[in-house]
């Protein structure tokens, strides 16, 4: 139980990873705040007596930077400028015991399914009635809506199966609830995520599925946009096309990540599919969604990717145009199937030297595609200011991964949370003015 000291009731949570993961921690600080506790989120400058870090354990990058926010804060503790760590998350979740051993200033490490776990262990009763419910770390107009948990997919690179466990899906009625309460906050886009949501429903066997969710949050009176994440190519869900194209609150934007191009590489990497679905989800999109903004990851360096291979990936990016792309280098996570049954062959120079061809050839085509747009209009929504900028997005950019829209701070009104139509003026690689 923590002290009546101001201080020592003060929670700081540092959340590390992806936006799973931050739907994660903003559920804890509700039911933290419901308490009667105060709960900072990412705060630098905190005088909290209590930490709580949310790790990531899903590639070699991400599991050293929670490692070390880790030791970060072991050091405060050691120090006496903290009372109590805890770790919860991906990374303690699938190193638990090897953490235990190794950084010992932790007071107690907790899995991805411990949430009622961590409160208890603070001193309090996880409170059922607030399920759905959330205190934002985002800003106030826009928010996440985790739709399912873990997966069922098997693709050779990803240990997110063994740390998340088989996939299971909220019904569209808790969903739906859960979104009236971010409607309260004041939220204006709601943006869907889970770790498949091609998947979403099939584990409910009771007929839900993607296009019927969408279609009920749509259909709601709240949201400017809602915008769909991290779609799969096996199974995916054409109807979802019709909707986007019917529904205008429904974002014209496809996060869909196809990891590689070569049938061979999809084969390694058994992501259930090959080229021909691939290309075959790109044509209907741009075909049923004329100025649909498509998406997409790729992993270089993958075992099986020689030189023939990458080249494809090349030439298939140069020749495609995605709107939006990012790349991952190849990480031979233990526990995975291609870390007990391929070799890791090339070497990290080669990874990187690979990804920064596919991250240059993106960066052009995002300049040109940029620059097409100077003299149209578009639908912006103001995130924040920045310096002596507003900083907006379209609906076809995500928050924080995508291209953004600078509206000149000095003369404006602008407010953050509201929408406003402009007229692009300059364009850069990955920015546009208005």
């Amino acid at each position: 139980m923590l002290s009546k000291n101001k201080s020592s009731r003060k929670i700081n949570i540092i959340t590390l990873g992806c936006s799973k993961n931050t739907v994660d921690s903003e559920q804890l600080m509700r039911q933290l705040s419901a308490h009667g506790l105060q709960v900072e989120h990412d705060a630098t400058h905190s005088d909290a007596k209590t930490v709580i870090i949310n790790t990531c354990g899903f590639i070699k990058d991400a599991k050293q930077e929670s490692i070390d926010t880790i030791l970060q804060y072991a050091l405060l503790k050691e120090q006496g400028k903290i009372d109590n760590l805890f770790v919860m998350g991906c990374l303690a979740e699938r190193y638990k015991d090897d953490l235990k051993e190794s950084i010992k200033e932790v007071d107690k490490y907790f899995g991805v399914n411990d949430l009622n776990k961590i409160i208890e262990t603070i001193g309090y009763n996880f409170q059922s009635n607030l399920i759905g419910e959330r205190l934002l770390s985002t800003p106030s107009h826009y928010a996440y809506l985790k739709i399912a948990e873990g997966c069922n997919r098997k693709c050779a690179f990803c240990a997110i199966p063994a740390i998340r466990g088989a996939y299971r899906s909220k019904t569209i009625d808790d969903l739906v609830y859960e979104a009236e309460k971010l409607a309260e906050q004041g939220v204006k886009e709601l943006i869907v995520i889970s770790q498949d949501s091609s998947y979403y429903g099939k584990d409910l066997k009771n007929g839900d599925d993607l296009v019927k969710l969408i279609d009920r949050l749509s259909s709601l009176p709240y949201f400017n946009w809602i915008r769909i994440h991290y779609t799969y190519p096996t199974q995916f869900p054409f109807e979802i096309l019709d909707l986007m194209k019917e529904r205008s609150n429904i974002c014209r934007y496809l996060d869909i990540p196809f990891q590689h191009i070569n049938n061979n590489v999809l084969d390694m990497m058994r992501r259930g599919h090959g080229r021909e679905e691939i290309e075959r989800i790109i044509n209907e999109a741009r075909s049923k969604v004329s100025d649909i903004a498509i998406r997409t990851t790729f992993i270089v360096g993958h075992p099986g990717e020689g030189q023939r291979e990458f080249d494809e990936l090349y030439t298939f990016v140069k020749n495609t145009r995605f709107d939006r792309l990012g790349v991952f280098t190849y990480s031979h996570e233990e526990d995975t199937y291609g870390f007990l049954n391929y070799k890791d062959s090339l070497t990290d120079k080669v990874k990187n030297v690979r990804m920064s061809k596919i991250m240059s050839l993106q960066q052009s085509i995002s300049a040109s595609l940029n620059e097409q747009k100077i003299g149209k209009n578009f639908r912006v929504l103001v995130d924040r200011l920045d310096g002596e900028f507003f900083v907006a997005r379209t609906q076809f950019d995500s928050p924080e991964i995508d291209n953004e829209v600078l509206l000149l701070a000095k003369g404006n009104n602008y407010q953050i949370g509201h929408f406003y139509d402009v007229t692009i003026k300059g364009a850069e690689d990955f920015d546009l003015f208005a």
